[in-house]
């Protein structure tokens, strides 16, 4: 079979996922053209997986001229191919006025509003009128194109990828952060608005201190953090749940891992406001981050299915999410969801897993046997070679 990908402008899990799918076609002997930018060539390097790159140039934003160009290429790329399958929005858009019928899927939900807004949403109702099929990553992206008039909505599958062994202890990690006996909550994220990041702040910025609220800070404070962060320390349930090194109480420390273009704005907002959070920028050692953290905090707008939570359950590591998107879904009885922006209710969540007993080790039992169920890269591509041949 000759299948024809083709891609916008990713550095993510998009770019990841189509990289299992190509992989998993050559090893079965199929032919595979990637069509897209450079750069995710660069990032990913479809062309060492086996398949053969073409660059062509699909930017972030609507533009006529090079839009055209895009369509009159992916049209020209194609015209062999058996299978043509478009990963994102504006891809999919280009590939259905290039090409009759191809798969689409569909990795993120539109969040902004304005003239982009209404631009997307006309690249909607042509990816949904002139696909082959839809894929979508969560349940509320398939029904929006079934109500769009698309002809063939179906759930993707979507695996990440084993997640490898922690190289350090949770005790070298916390030493690190300088988190004393503190519970960690970590986030691993982009640093743009769909991630939710303002509410991360909001949760930290509560009254988790002496004189703000006597429940959160029964435990008492004194163990230090890092600089400008002020310390808690204290005995309590938590500290016995993932091997007794996640904190045991107090204030806990809020850790994002990840870059992106509101850094400076979160920066100077924890700097002004003293916030227990520290922002380490992009890291490769996410498995030692997790194994330290007593829960992923995920304050998403949106999500579609995010493989950073699928690793934080294939580690063990409970979450507190946003109750959007394909998350319920991926989290089950993993966690805890809560209301997108609901910053209290964040943090009523956040007291239970750390003070309520037992709550934090049902939840880790949890987590390990809900990613004991995750998909995994055979699922993902026996899925599509399935749809190519309908």
């Amino acid at each position: 079979m000759r299948v024809a990908f083709v891609l916008g402008t990713t550095s993510g899990g998009t770019g990841r996922h189509v990289l299992m799918i190509v992989e998993g076609l050559v090893r079965r002997g199929h032919q595979v053209l990637v069509i897209g930018p450079g750069s995710v060539e660069e990032q990913f390097s479809f062309g060492g997986a086996g398949a053969r790159f073409v660059e062509v140039p699909v930017s972030d934003r609507p533009h006529p001229v090079n839009d055209l160009r895009a369509v009159l290429a992916v049209r020209r790329l194609t015209r062999g191919a058996d299978v043509v399958h478009a990963h994102g929005l504006r891809a999919g858009a280009l590939a259905a006025l290039g090409r009759r019928g191809p798969v689409v899927t569909l990795h993120n939900a539109l969040t902004a509003g304005g003239f982009v807004g209404l631009v997307y949403g006309a690249l909607e109702r042509i990816v949904a009128r002139r696909a082959g099929y839809v894929l979508t990553v969560s349940p509320d992206l398939g029904e929006r194109m079934w109500r769009l008039g698309a002809r063939d909505v179906r759930a993707a599958v979507v695996a990440a990828p084993v997640p490898r062994p922690a190289k350090r202890t949770p005790q070298e990690v916390r030493d690190e952060l300088k988190a004393g006996n503190r519970p960690i909550l970590l986030t691993v994220a982009r640093l743009a608005q769909q991630k939710g990041l303002e509410t991360l702040l909001d949760i930290a910025a509560g009254p988790w201190r002496a004189g703000g609220d006597t429940t959160a800070t029964a435990a008492g404070e004194g163990a230090g953090g890092p600089a400008g962060v002020p310390g808690g320390g204290g005995d309590g349930p938590v500290g016995a749940a993932r091997g007794g090194v996640h904190g045991t109480g107090g204030e806990p420390l809020f850790v994002v891992a990840g870059e992106g273009p509101l850094r400076g704005e979160l920066q100077r907002r924890i700097d002004a406001e003293g916030l227990p959070v520290v922002l380490l920028g992009n890291r490769d050692d996410v498995p030692d981050l997790l194994g330290a953290a007593v829960a992923l905090l995920m304050p998403s707008r949106w999500e579609g299915q995010p493989l950073t939570l699928r690793e934080a359950l294939m580690t063990g590591t409970p979450a507190i999410a946003s109750e959007v998107g394909g998350i319920p879904e991926i989290l089950g009885d993993a966690g805890i969801l809560v209301p997108y922006g609901e910053a209290g209710r964040f943090r009523e969540a956040v007291r239970e897993l750390l003070e309520t007993p037992g709550t934090a080790e049902r939840l880790a039992a949890a987590a390990e046997r809900r990613g004991r169920e995750m998909p995994d890269s055979e699922d993902v591509v026996a899925d599509v070679l399935g749809v190519y041949r309908a």
